[in-house]
């Protein structure tokens, strides 16, 4: 009984491992990433605790599977480190519109976002094209059609 156990504990942390690289590994592929730096070094916690984009710092870096987060305070650092899914932006950080209307990966401003349901969503606003008014024309459909245009690019 006692092996049966110890083989089994032995093939659940396998299994823990292997699917903790594979998520790290995923990240580092598909989410919107400057040499492994999300948000362009943007402090994720900021925009629910200020309302507003800040830049982060690179001595306050965290990194979570694999990808970096700078934070522009130790107490948003921390404040990450307890929960950082509740922090990252959806869609691996990129154009949430982009993700709805074509399910394409395009790049942010990170200073155009919202926060909706508790959650980050970040827009690419360039070239008097901003398209966090075109999500909010029709954000009741885009959305849905992001959430799984994403999980093409991100499954495990």
């Amino acid at each position: 009984m006692k092996q049966i156990l110890l083989v089994a504990s032995l093939f659940s942390l396998v299994l823990q491992t292997a699917w903790s690289q594979d998520a790290t590994g995923l990240r580092k592929q598909q989410y919107n990433l400057e040499k492994g730096l999300a948000i362009d070094g943007y402090d994720p916690v900021a925009y629910f605790k200020s309302n507003k984009a800040i830049p982060g710092k690179k001595e306050l870096a965290v990194i979570n599977q694999g990808v970096v987060y700078y934070f522009s305070s130790t107490e948003n650092k921390e404040e990450f480190r307890k929960n950082p899914s509740r922090y990252e932006p959806q869609y691996g950080g990129w154009c949430a519109y982009a993700m709805g209307a074509k399910g394409e990966k395009v790049s942010v401003d990170p200073e155009t976002f919202k926060i909706i349901d508790g959650k980050l969503y970040l827009f690419y606003n360039s070239f008097f094209n901003n398209t966090l008014k075109s999500w909010n024309k029709d954000e009741g459909n885009l959305r849905p059609k992001a959430d799984a245009n994403w999980s093409k690019f991100f499954h495990l």
